[in-house]
């Protein structure tokens, strides 16, 4: 058998020592990414929360960029709710409970009956998160954590009730992938103003507020329940009705805002 020209040799060396360069980079790499993620995870959940916090004190109308954030929040107190029966849960630690994580939990978990699921949330944990507004210690305002899908997108956002359980106070999407000049109409200063004063359920106790296509008529007997659409962007806004009709609705926080209407709550 020919022995390799020296050649052939070297170029093999070569080739070898760039594959063991290559992977010893490879190795030095991995081993920092995974060691940043390691070291910034802390101050990645920290942000998380913050943020979280921001939206919530902006929907509840507390929000002032100059303001301490955790000063801010001490007027917010946070609950856990069981929504089948609308009850106050006293063993379940609000600032350690997360609903997204219990929604992947089957033992912590329902399954969304699909004639009931009109807005494609699929499971919900069995415990939901509301937080409450207090003011020199009486309810002023109810801030519920609302989802479900739009056109493209599921949107993620929070209702603001006044302390009747039935009149909105306000209404903020911080995620969602709408269409850019169309569905993102939901996050628009103008649109959210819309919703102020309008009310949820009308005097018999229905569920009635919702997106409607086009422009609330002046003279429409339900306008008090009902919300300017946005031309070319239907679907998102029946998206965001169907939002409401299930998270306000007897399978969502229907009972608990019953407890608050009938002063149970408070």
């Amino acid at each position: 058998m020919p022995e390799a020209s020296p050649q052939a040799t070297a170029r093999t060396e070569t080739v070898t020592r760039t594959l063991l360069v290559a992977l010893f980079v490879s190795l030095v790499c991995s081993s920092f990414v995974a060691s940043a993620a390691i070291v910034l995870k802390p101050r990645q959940v920290e942000n998380a929360i913050a943020e979280m916090r921001r939206n919530i004190l902006q929907v509840a109308g507390l929000w002032a960029p100059d303001a301490d954030l955790d000063e801010l929040f001490e007027s917010i107190e946070p609950r856990v709710v069981e929504l089948e029966t609308g009850a106050y849960v006293e063993g379940i630690d609000p600032e350690a409970y997360d609903p997204v994580e219990a929604s992947k939990d089957p033992a912590r978990s329902i399954e969304i009956p699909s004639e009931l699921d009109v807005a494609k949330v699929g499971r919900r944990a069995k415990h939901a998160l509301v937080y409450l507004v207090l003011r020199d210690g009486e309810l002023s305002k109810i801030i519920l954590p609302i989802s479900g899908y739009g056109l493209w997108s599921t949107l993620h956002g929070f209702l603001a009730l006044e302390a009747d359980a039935n009149t909105v106070a306000d209404i903020t999407f911080y995620e969602h992938g709408e269409t850019p000049g169309l569905g993102d109409f939901i996050v628009k200063p103008a649109w959210r103003e819309l919703w102020r004063g309008k009310r949820a359920f009308d005097d018999s106790g229905s569920l009635a507020l919702s997106v409607v296509k086009g422009r609330v008529a002046d003279d429409d007997p339900l306008a008090d329940y009902r919300v300017d659409g946005v031309s070319g962007a239907t679907l998102t806004g029946n998206g965001v009705t169907n939002i409401i009709q299930y998270w306000l609705g007897e399978h969502g926080y229907g009972p608990f805002l019953a407890k608050l209407q009938a002063g149970a709550g408070s």
